[in-house]
């Protein structure tokens, strides 16, 4: 079972487009996405197994951007010690370890119900890191359905990290449902569906505008590397999602307070105080 997909409309497609055309100009978002694009401080690329990959991808919820380097220093430590010697230890063992993130239960519980999905997945003869783009939706929903602890955006995170950054995965955080897609105008259903929804719409988006979207990283002079032959889903996901913690977790004053029907978003002739 899988989240139908719904095509964005036409207003919709121009809103996103509109949007990031707008947010990357910005010196700030600019910045942070530099920072991260080619090696995420959340999801490095120094980490080898894929396994560990998606644990971190769990393991990073309920982390604040403070807490980064600490978040970092427990992923190396897992890492260190592999995957299947991780799942082999005892609670107590795995719960020393990941204390320092808090919540140890609920890592611990993420943990081995992956190392159960991996199994059976496995079993079954399935690769999530080598699958057909056409089964990663089903992937997502059997991953949020059987992984204690995740949900709709872990599992996009999970798979993402898993695969790599320019896999077409655009991952939805909460904030980009009850912030961002108000911005944009785009209704979502209720519910943990709506994360889903809000991916289909802007991975098809960057679908129908590629090659717009790579002319705005070159326009706006971005030290990225997005490889030849890919969309450039992780950039712009990276835009978006700098853009709603710099600019809607505020919110800042800098907003425009017509939006979605203003396509300026900031910056505009428009008052911005926030009513």
């Amino acid at each position: 079972m899988t989240i139908e997909r719904a095509k964005p409309n036409v207003i919709e497609v121009r809103r996103v487009h509109r949007l990031v055309a707008r947010a990357a100009g910005l010196p700030d978002v600019r910045a942070e996405v530099e920072a991260n694009h080619d090696e995420n401080r959340w999801w490095p690329t120094t980490i080898g197994d894929p396994r560990v990959r998606m644990l971190a991808a769990g393991w990073s919820t309920r982390v604040s951007y403070r807490m980064v380097k600490t978040y970092a220093g427990v992923i190396t430590s897992a890492e260190a010690r592999g995957f299947d010697d991780l799942v082999a230890s005892t609670d107590a063992e795995m719960a020393s370890l990941v204390r320092p993130l808090g919540l140890p239960q609920t890592r611990i519980d993420y943990v081995r119900s992956l190392a159960d999905l991996l199994q059976s997945w496995e079993k079954e003869g399935v690769d999530p890191t080598t699958a057909e783009a056409a089964d990663l939706d089903a992937l997502i929903f059997d991953f949020a359905t059987r992984v204690k602890g995740a949900s709709y955006k872990v599992a996009q995170c999970a798979l993402l990290t898993a695969r790599g950054y320019h896999c077409g995965i655009i991952p939805v955080d909460s904030g980009m449902v009850s912030k961002l897609a108000p911005f944009l105008g785009i209704t979502l259903p209720s519910g943990a569906v709506a994360h889903e929804r809000m991916r289909h719409v802007l991975e098809a988006v960057v679908h129908a505008r590629s090659a717009e979207f790579r002319a705005l990283i070159t326009a706006n002079e971005y030290q990225v590397t997005v490889p030849e032959g890919v969309e450039p889903t992780w950039w712009v996901h990276l835009v978006l999602i700098y853009f709603k913690r710099l600019y809607l977790n505020g919110p800042s004053p800098q907003l425009c307070r017509r939006r979605p029907a203003c396509p300026k978003a900031v910056g505009c002739a428009h008052p911005t105080r926030i009513v």
